[in-house]
């Protein structure tokens, strides 16, 4: 049994690769990472020293946003080890720690990125619709605990993925580096994932729709003089949801796809082929949320979203002359 589990592994990593499944593992994988990691770091290394050198009073609100941040970036830093790997042609030089290491620290920082994002939301839920209530149970030592409980969490949630991946040899001395949503432990990886989804995405998604309908209709009770408020609430609930709806629900839906057709005895390996791209391409797709997470900052964090604006007023202005009707600008270089 051991060698036939063992066997269907290398099917899947090592005798692929002129397929489909492996052109998404050589190019569009990596390509997808490197970019992530010239941008996405770029702008939460930018975010995150705006927090640090340029908010001098954090509130609740700053101190989730630094917690999101320090998760995008620690997942970003575990791109280069996976970038080489997929450039490789998935042959892992590593050793079988640090790919433990790489996969439990990228599934536990993704899912405190959800929870962050969640928390985000349920904070300006808390002081829109109970302010007086948010201002006495919600103070910065509460935001901490709570940030902190949430690193714990997913931390211990996220153990199982190091004893459920590590590295194979296949039959051709390639070494890989291998997924647990592929393992032939179905009987183990499809209640942890399931549990996952439910626990990291589905009620962190319900929680997030609650709280923009509670929101928008306190506010609309509230009058027109709140009506700039609801606007930006409005904005970052809906990025909320577009980011779910975009993002997370369908790799959490390709996810439980593949460990459920490897459960199935009757399907055959094409089905299970397609289902395992499209487990792939989302995987890429959703990895972009690290690029998109740092719109929260400016929309939600209201200090935030000041130091910016002085940041770009602080740029010298371009001059301007006009002739006739038309404008035009001439900026320094």
């Amino acid at each position: 049994m051991e060698r036939l589990s063992q066997q269907r592994v290398e099917t899947d990593f090592c005798e692929k690769l002129g397929t489909f499944l492996g052109t998404i593992q050589r190019i569009i994988f990596p390509i997808t990472f490197l970019f992530i990691l010239l941008v996405g770091l770029s702008l939460n290394l930018s975010v995150m020293w705006i927090l640090v050198f340029r908010i001098k009073r954090w509130n609740r609100s700053t101190i989730f946003l630094f917690s999101l941040v320090l998760a995008d970036i620690t997942w970003i830093l575990c791109l280069p080890c996976l970038i080489y790997y997929h450039f490789n042609h998935l042959h892992w030089i590593f050793g079988d720690a640090i790919c433990k290491l790489t996969r439990t620290v990228y599934h536990a920082c993704y899912y405190c990125s959800i929870y962050f994002v969640t928390c985000l939301s349920i904070d300006r839920y808390l002081a829109i619709v109970h302010p007086l209530r948010s201002l006495r149970l919600q103070k910065k030592r509460q935001a901490l605990v709570v940030c902190l409980s949430i690193w714990a969490a997913t931390s211990i949630g996220s153990l199982p993925v190091t004893f459920l991946a590590g590295t194979q040899v296949c039959q051709n001395n390639k070494t890989i580096c291998s997924l647990y949503v592929f393992s032939q432990k179905t009987q183990v990886t499809l209640p942890y994932s399931l549990f996952s989804t439910t626990v990291g995405c589905v009620l962190p998604f319900a929680s997030i729709c609650y709280c923009y309908c509670s929101s928008v209709g306190e506010l609309r009770r509230m009058g027109v003089h709140r009506l700039k408020k609801r606007n930006l609430l409005t904005k970052l609930m809906c990025s909320a949801l577009v980011i779910f709806g975009l993002l997370y629900l369908p790799y959490h839906a390709s996810r439980n796809t593949c460990i459920i057709l490897r459960a199935s005895g009757p399907y055959g390996p094409q089905v299970i082929e397609r289902a395992d791209a499209f487990f792939f391409i989302e995987m890429a797709v959703c990895s972009l949320n690290t690029c998109i997470n740092p719109l929260f900052c400016f929309l939600a964090g209201g200090d935030f979203r000041e130091q910016v604006c002085k940041i770009a007023h602080s740029i010298p202005p371009c001059k301007r002359w006009r002739l006739g009707h038309r404008s035009t600008a001439v900026c320094p270089i």
